[in-house]
């Protein structure tokens, strides 16, 4: 018996039966949205230095303080020039100027020059001065200017004598008018020391 070739089979499809090969996968979940740009925080500022290598930095030379002005700032006070120290050593008028040669002993001891010192008297003059003076006032003066001895001089004559660094008072006399024209006159002369001989009450008074 003859075979009878084997007619194609013709599948119909059914609707909603076959989906597409997109439809068939399992639907994802969906992706985040990109964030959108947007003004990015502003960082905070960083803490000021300390060092001398920020600017405007307290202690950075040319850096003013705050709340200080270049003008408002302190400035030291500079030292009064040629001020000497007083000091005070009790003696009479009679023992004056026995007190102002042992004073002038115990400087030299110390190591004092002997040029660095000068004795001044407001009554009497000092009998050094009264011995020199016998041979001339002008050999007498020029043992000023060589600056070599202790001199000694009345305050009468102080404008002729020269600055020292020690200069004794010794107050052997005079009126109180001419003691205290003899304190500031012996002062000038001295530019470490003034150390003035006499009653304590009185230059205390006079001073």
């Amino acid at each position: 018996m003859p075979l009878t070739p084997e007619e194609p089979q013709i599948y119909e499809s059914v609707p909603g039966t076959r989906a597409s090969a997109g439809a068939s996968r399992t639907p994802q979940a969906p992706r985040p949205a990109a964030p959108i740009p947007g003004p990015r925080p502003v960082p905070r500022p960083a803490p000021p230095r300390t060092d001398s290598k920020g600017p405007n930095t307290p202690g950075r030379p040319g850096a003013p303080s705050r709340g200080n002005s270049p003008d408002q700032q302190s400035k030291p006070a500079a030292p009064a020039a040629g001020t000497a120290q007083i000091q005070l050593v009790a003696a009479t008028e009679a023992t004056a100027v026995e007190v102002a040669d042992d004073t002038v002993d115990k400087l030299l001891d110390d190591g004092r020059a002997p040029g660095e010192i000068l004795v001044l008297t407001t009554g009497a003059q000092h009998p050094w001065a009264e011995h020199e003076l016998s041979f001339g006032e002008d050999a007498y003066w020029r043992q000023l200017g060589d600056a070599e001895d202790v001199f000694c001089a009345h305050t009468s004559s102080v404008s002729r004598t020269a600055q020292r660094p020690i200069v004794l008072l010794a107050v052997n006399g005079g009126t109180d008018p001419e003691v205290a024209a003899a304190l500031p006159a012996a002062l000038e002369k001295a530019t470490e020391q003034l150390i003035v001989c006499g009653d304590p009450e009185r230059l205390r008074a006079l001073l």
